[in-house]
């Protein structure tokens, strides 16, 4: 992979199985870095400045990723990790550092690998040789060990991102375990591997105002982590608050700063209205915006040709779009891009705190509720029934396995109060992709009885948090979840945009940002209350007074595009009628096209195909990308792939 950036963490043993586990994965590297011992540690691709060593004593620890910290900084921290001579108190050495990274550990004999909690960052690992190998990328390790698809995890990908949490982290490959993100991996001394939690939810119990002072703090740091290095840096602006927020921030720092704005299909948006106020307020920064008739549709460039991804990803059908970014961007010098991305998921919050509030603070409910009410009509008797319904989180993980079918009733146009989104597959998924996504669901209860048979914090791969909601409050949990779902679309959209020379960075999403933003106490996050009753995102509004100009706090529309939806189907009917008349994914017997096909030729007046459309284009276009020999995706797992 000449063009992407990865890394493997090997153990330190004077195994054969350790050798040829080297010499696999050597071939794409182009950087080595060494144990004491002087057999390789890290290998892999990075450019310069990706990856920061240091050592003290017997501890060897790397940060790689977006961080500020020098090597002379690491190694300070380092020794402090050398004293206590105990590989779990490694998070003191990146301890108050912002950005977004990985964090690997050597010492005693041990390994520690860990990502980011917003899974922004992930971890893999696979036997090689009979020993651990850890990765930030499954289609690295699935290459060095020929692992075929697995259909199950392909047919739960038709299913919407950020419905499950233990679904959407799981490899997609057979022999490839995908570590949680709230989970690092301790790789011990003979080879074996177990994961043990190193992230955990903050409790939502700070006030508003306090809350905000920690949010601005930290959303700075992260912003300046970016500019850090100087240079040019770009930044999309919506007009959004988010998108305004990273750019005012951005400008601070020493980095050139370059802002893009693409107006809406929709001319009623009034996103282009509050992008030109935030532009009057960034004079330094030089300024694109693209019209409409310039910018690439949805699903633009849907038939191919497609390079290979590692998993699939609903970005696929923004992949023009991408390619326009990336060369705007590029060609204006900017060495990393900013986006809001994360934003939504943190600083607003769903229905489900009214679930919440009604246990933790029964006097302060009422007022919520009623303005709840007020403002989407929601009628009560339902909204009661909601309120007051207690089922456990692998309850309803249980009842949405046996209900993945049924058709969506009255009461799903109002909000949820549930632990998650209603399961549904697609109405063209085949009754097998259907019994597969069902097998995983009852597996993890499965899964569920073997964790804790292991220590709380400690368990076999695979195992860890398979029917445990992430958080002990709905609206919590579902914070986590929606912004995990994000941060692995980020993931990708990095990981596309990198190969044509442009990182991506999603500072709301970052470790420390996320933190802060989950500790404000829940109703004080929650819209149309306090300090800022009209707003979305009250909690941004009151980290950014003082650095972003009243006005622009002052929004309180957002902008839709649901007609982007229908341009882009009007304009690529035709393509997407094609992708799927030869279907890999019918050929495994996952989709109906007749179905599929008799959808895309409806009328619909929502746009609630969209999600099952984009998730399965994507499942589509990654069996059908250009892969490597090795990871080639089997239409049936043993059966020697043929030609074509």
């Amino acid at each position: 992979m000449p063009e992407d950036v990865w890394f493997a963490v090997l153990p330190d043993s004077q195994a054969a199985a350790c050798t040829a586990a080297a010499r696999a994965l050597r071939p794409a590297a182009d950087r080595v870095v060494l144990h004491g011992s002087g057999r390789p540690w890290l290998l892999g691709r990075w450019p310069d400045g990706h990856v920061t060593v240091a050592e003290a004593g017997a501890v060897r620890v790397a940060v790689i990723g977006r961080c500020p910290v020098t090597t002379t900084g690491l190694s300070s921290r380092a020794a402090r990790l050398a004293e206590a001579n105990h590989i779990d108190e490694v998070e003191q050495i990146v301890d108050g550092l912002a950005g977004s990274f990985h964090l690997v550990v050597w010492a005693g004999g041990r390994g520690r690998v860990r990502g980011s909690a917003s899974a922004v960052r992930r971890v893999f690992h696979a036997r090689v040789g009979g020993v651990t190998v850890a990765s930030d990328r499954c289609d690295m390790l699935a290459e060095v060990i020929g692992a075929p698809v697995d259909e199950r995890v392909l047919a739960a990908r038709l299913l919407a991102a950020g419905a499950v949490h233990s679904l959407d982290g799981r490899s997609i490959r057979r022999g490839v375990t995908a570590v949680p993100p709230d989970h690092c991996l301790l790789i011990e001394p003979d080879g074996r591997a177990v994961v043990r939690r190193w992230w955990r939810a903050p409790e939502p119990t700070l006030p508003l105002q306090e809350g905000a002072a920690t949010l601005r703090e930290a959303l700075s740091a992260a912003v300046d982590s970016c500019t850090a290095d100087g240079g040019t840096v770009s930044a999309d602006l919506s007009g959004g608050l988010d998108s305004t927020s990273l750019c005012l921030l951005a400008a601070r720092g020493p980095a050139r700063l370059v802002t893009l704005h693409r107006e809406a299909t929709d001319p009623c948006n009034d996103d282009a209205d509050w992008t030109r106020r935030a532009v009057a307020a960034l004079p330094g920064a030089e300024h694109q915006q693209v019209s409409r008739e310039r910018i690439p549709l949805w699903f633009a460039r849907v038939n191919g040709p497609y390079p290979p991804w590692e998993e699939p990803g609903t970005w696929v059908r923004d992949r023009a779009r991408l390619d326009d970014l990336t060369q705007r961007m590029t060609a204006a010098g900017s060495r990393l891009h900013l986006t809001g991305y994360g934003g939504d998921e943190l600083f607003t919050l769903t229905p489900r705190y009214l679930h919440d509030l009604v246990r933790e603070h029964p006097l302060k409910a009422p007022a919520y509720i009623r303005a709840h009410r007020l403002r989407l009509r929601q009628p009560l008797a339902p909204l009661l029934r909601a309120l007051t319904e207690h089922t456990t989180y692998a309850h309803w993980l249980a009842r949405a396995a046996d209900r993945l079918t049924t058709l969506p009733d009255a009461s799903a146009a109002m909000p949820s109060m549930a632990w998650g989104p209603v399961l549904r597959m697609p109405p063209w998924a085949t009754a097998e992709a259907v019994r597969y996504v069902q097998e995983l669901l009852h597996e993890m209860h499965e899964m569920h009885e073997m964790h804790e048979m292991h220590e709380a914090d400690e368990a076999v791969p695979g195992t860890a948090g398979a029917t445990e909601p992430l958080a002990r409050q709905r609206a919590q949990h579902a914070a986590i979840l929606y912004a995990r779902a994000t941060g692995s679309a980020v993931r990708r959209l990095g990981q596309a945009t990198g190969r044509a020379g442009l990182p991506l960075a999603a500072p709301c999403l970052d470790d420390a940002v996320m933190d802060a933003a989950l500790s404000v106490r829940l109703h004080d996050r929650a819209a149309g209350h306090g300090a800022s009753p009209s707003s979305g995102k009250p909690i941004l509004i009151a980290a950014m007074r003082g650095i972003l100009p009243d006005p622009l706090l002052a929004r309180t529309t957002k902008g839709d595009y649901s007609a982007d939806f229908y341009a882009a189907l009007r304009r690529h009917r035709g393509e997407l009628l094609d992708l799927f008349d030869d279907s890999l994914l019918a050929g495994m017997g996952l989709i109906d096209p007749a179905p599929l096909r008799a959808a895309l030729l409806g009328l619909h007046p929502t746009t609630h195909i969209l999600t099952s459309l984009s998730q399965t284009v994507a499942c589509e276009t990654w069996l059908r990308a250009d892969v490597r020999p090795g990871i080639r995706p089997d239409i049936r797992p043993g059966v020697p792939s043929g030609g074509g």
